[in-house]
């Protein structure tokens, strides 16, 4: 156990497997980001529009930080938390905690008052690093209103005008540098980062990972989606506090030497023009933010030439719009199979087009391997239908100060068990079925949502879908979907779509009951369609079968 009370449940023979073959690299982050930095000072690391921070400048940064950090009395094992908008800060941020054998616990804007409380209580966070509002609420009053109830959180830090009780973040970047002489050595099994995970638990998880799983595993995960790029500049659309963002400043940065683009927060006109301005090789999101893109008229008149592909994580996308994207980006695409919890999946730029549509990749073992096993954890053969398990030089340490659900998720092998379905064809090729969760039961079938989404995409109208359960006292759960059309389309009714899922296939056991309409539909944090948000929504539908929002 190391000083934050963090344990390592991964087998020690399997970590040290791992050393011996050279997967993990066996030093610290920010020893390897600094190396960068030497190599390749004017280098841009952090690009946003308008502004480029080089190597030289993030690394000084970092080390001002550092310093001001240390001397406020955050000392390694401490956890430093922070919930900003994305910039050049927080991969800062990132590496002065690491840089102090800190641990770095960022969360995505959005997160609500019951969330903030959990997460930095989870996490006995000492430090915290705010954004002064998101939207219409005052971050820093919801944090003091909270602070009675969050014992071990001492410091307070807010990035913009000071404030009374608050220290500046731009102050604290601009402290004396401190040297690297005067930085602790770190152990590179030691924690780092904490990854917010939401899963299907009432409030949100953190899972633990060391200095090893992040460069051995998400650096080298990066390395593998386009081995021959002779540099790697990635758009980042999500926010670099999510599960997703957690590979910029330790894969991109630390490992690959490549530059990190980025935009305060996704909006589909400002990322359309960031790509032509700052010509990332790829393109990182969720499928609603490549749906939207897609859609959008603008994006034909850009210069995509830079691209080399485009890398959808967060839920399954449907061959339908895997094509429009490729159209409309006019470059490859990957589908990611991730999550916190260490699981990863997906394709290379080398995948031909059928591979794509079908599988998102073959399992790599020297990221994360895969398994497929049946309610008892038995292996299954291959082309049996099963839940995913994963273990691999990307696995966490842990859950933080959540037992239960190590006890729940993880075994003594280190296999993580993730509720999600899926099955290894003959190919190897690993082809995802949707969630256990996620099943709709409606008089006793088993229904899909993954498998109604993917035809309703399909459709030339409809640019996003989301398949939601809504409670039924006689059927026990009905199936609602939820629409976002292209604009200037009209509306189909439900019988119009209902016989489009016929000719497409769909029986009749699994039509949808009702239809919502939105302008958008509700994004997580992350970036992910908020099904949980939906499903509150449409708690109360009655029956009538045609409902717009």
């Amino acid at each position: 156990m190391n000083s934050a009370g963090i344990i390592d449940l991964v087998p020690s023979s399997l970590r040290q497997q791992w050393k011996s073959a050279g997967i993990y690299p066996d030093r610290s982050v920010y020893r390897l980001f600094a190396e960068q930095a030497q190599r390749q000072p004017d280098a841009p690391a952090v690009l946003v529009p308008g502004q480029c921070i080089s190597y030289a400048q993030l690394h000084q940064a970092a080390l001002c930080l550092a310093g001001s950090l240390r001397a406020m009395g955050i000392v390694a094992g401490d956890v430093v938390a922070y919930q900003l908008s994305n910039s050049w800060r927080c991969c800062a941020i990132d590496l002065a905690v690491a840089a102090l054998g800190a641990i770095v616990a960022p969360f995505p804007p959005g997160r609500g008052r019951l969330d903030i409380e959990s997460l930095l209580k989870r996490c006995d966070a000492r430090a915290l690093i705010v954004n002064p509002h998101y939207g219409d609420v005052d971050v820093c009053q919801l944090v003091e209103e909270l602070r009675p109830t969050v014992l071990s959180l001492r410091l307070l830090i807010v990035e913009g005008a000071s404030r009374e009780g608050w220290h500046r973040l731009d102050a604290l970047l601009e402290g004396p540098v401190l040297s690297d002489e005067e930085l602790p050595d770190v152990c590179a099994d030691a924690p780092v980062r904490l990854l917010v995970s939401s899963g299907t638990e009432s409030e949100p998880k953190l899972v633990a990972y060391s200095h090893n799983a992040l460069i051995g595993g998400r650096g080298r995960f990066l390395q593998h989606l386009d081995p021959d790029a002779p540099s790697f500049r990635g758009m980042y659309l999500v926010p670099l506090g999510s599960s997703f963002g957690s590979s910029a400043t330790f894969g991109v940065l630390s490992w690959l030497g490549g530059s990190v683009a980025l935009l305060p927060q996704f909006d589909v006109s400002a990322a359309i023009r960031a790509l032509e301005e700052l010509k990332p090789t790829h393109l990182l999101g969720v499928p609603t933010m490549f749906q939207r893109m897609a859609a959008d008229p603008a994006l034909a008149a850009v210069d995509t030439s830079s691209l080399r592909a485009i890398v959808s994580g967060g839920s399954v996308i449907d061959q339908t719009t895997i094509q429009r994207c490729v159209d409309a980006f006019r470059c490859r695409f990957i589908s990611l199979y991730g999550s916190a919890d260490g699981v990863n999946c997906h394709n290379t730029v080398k995948d031909p087009a059928e591979v794509v549509f079908r599988s998102v990749g073959r399992p790599n073992p020297s990221v994360c391997e895969i398994r497929i096993v049946d309610d008892h954890g038995h292996a299954l053969a291959p082309s049996a239908c099963g839940e995913i398990v994963a273990r691999g030089p990307l696995s966490p340490m842990q859950y933080v100060n959540a037992p239960e659900l190590d006890a729940r998720y993880r075994d003594d092998e280190g296999w993580v068990h993730t509720g999600d379905l899926g099955y290894l064809d003959a190919q190897g090729y690993l082809v995802l079925a949707g969630r256990k969760k996620d099943i709709i039961i409606r008089g006793g079938a088993n229904i899909s949502p993954v498998q109604i989404e993917h035809i309703a995409t399909s459709h030339p109208k409809i640019v996003g879908a989301a398949c939601i359960a809504v409670p039924d006292a006689d059927l026990g759960q009905r199936v609602c979907i939820c629409l976002t059309l292209k604009d200037g389309a009209a509306r189909p009714s439900l019988e119009e779509l209902n016989q489009y899922f016929r000719q497409q296939g769909l029986e009749a056991s699994k039509l949808p009951d009702y239809l919502c309409f939105y302008r958008n539909l509700p994004l997580s944090p992350a970036g992910k369609v908020d099904k949980k948000r939906l499903a509150a929504e449409l708690e109360f539908v009655g029956a009538v079968a045609g409902v717009s929002a």
